[in-house]
């Protein structure tokens, strides 16, 4: 693995003044996204929409593929990869920060949509509960990837990764949880609304002031006009024509509940919270270092839920350090046998 350097670790700003973006593809935009994306302003994140690409991905529960959207890396090596997934409702846009440190500093890094979430192809519309999601991903990881991975969760894609994790145990060699959603018992009442209620709850979570005010609990210190235009990146993939059924198919299936999972997970785990998390308390932080079997836990200071947006560089250095220390022991462990 190739040797990564942040400096010290400490806080950075929001937006990471030492990150170079990727260069735009020359076509521009992928096609199927929506043409709101031109009004977003953030550099990290139009140019890797431009990376976004759809790959065919066949499940049992389909007769045809589901085109799927990712961010795909542009070289694979021979280490394992380093796959990220996204919260509750978002997208792989989530990672605009974070990605490319990752990337230029030698992993394999893929970057997934959730289905029902994302950029996908939905038209001919999948179910989107718990086990279409866990299938879905497989059969993707099946198709590309078919290696061990380092899976990174945030927020509710904890819940995805512990999910999958403990299901397909052989796809996952270490997780990374950050600021992790895993204690909640699933959509809870959600499900049981009659399905027009459904509908004019999903249609909220595109509603630009709530979307602004999610900013507000999520970060500090934001200015009104990176607010803004965050919320375009977090809101876009929610003008796709099928994400309202997409969503509430989820919502009422129940969603994810996996604080029975925890204690089964087998492989190693870094937890990464923002002490400053007003979404989630890091007093789950502790409980889940208690009870996941082998994990680690880091905390970074004067940081909010998303810590792979608001302190990008120290995320990629975690993550980084953590993937490092274990190749570096396993090679002490050959080199003290020969």
């Amino acid at each position: 693995m190739l040797a990564f350097s942040f400096g010290s670790v400490a806080p950075v700003p929001t937006r990471c003044r030492t990150q170079r973006p990727f260069r735009a593809a020359a076509d521009g935009f992928p096609s199927f996204l929506p043409k709101q994306v031109e009004k977003i302003k953030d550099p990290f994140a139009r140019n890797l929409a431009m990376r976004i690409q759809r790959l065919p991905v066949s499940v049992k529960f389909s007769e045809d593929p589901i085109m799927s959207s990712c961010v795909k890396p542009l070289k694979q090596n021979k280490e394992n990869p380093v796959v990220l997934l996204h919260g509750f409702d978002s997208s792989c846009l989530e990672w605009r920060y974070t990605y490319p440190l990752l990337e230029e500093a030698g992993f394999e890094t893929w970057a997934i949509d959730i289905l029902g979430w994302g950029f996908s192809d939905l038209e001919k519309l999948p179910p989107c509960d718990v086990v279409s999601k866990r299938d879905h991903f497989y059969q993707f990881w099946n198709s590309y990837i078919r290696r061990p991975m380092i899976l990174v969760g945030p927020s509710l894609g904890s819940a995805v990764a512990i999910d999958f994790a403990v299901n397909y145990p052989e796809a996952v060699e270490k997780l990374v949880l950050i600021d992790a959603s895993v204690y909640a018992e699933g959509t809870g009442n959600l499900a049981t609304l009659p399905k027009a209620v459904a509908y004019a709850g999903v249609s909220l979570l595109k509603n630009i002031p709530l979307r602004l005010y999610a900013n507000y609990l999520t970060f500090s210190n934001l200015s009104l006009s990176t607010s803004i235009d965050w919320t375009n990146v977090g809101r876009l993939h929610c003008l796709l024509p099928w994400w309202e059924d997409a969503t509430v198919d989820f919502m009422t299936s129940g969603g994810y509940n996996v604080s029975s999972q925890i204690k089964q997970v087998k492989q190693k785990s870094l937890i990464i919270w923002g002490e400053n998390d007003r979404i989630i308390s890091n007093k789950f932080a502790v409980q889940l270092h208690c009870e996941l079997p082998d994990a680690i836990i880091r905390q970074i200071p004067d940081c909010g839920h998303l810590p792979h947006v608001e302190r990008p560089n120290l995320v990629a250095k975690l993550i980084a350090e953590y993937v490092q220390q274990e190749t570096k022991k396993v090679l002490q462990s050959v080199v003290s046998l020969v």
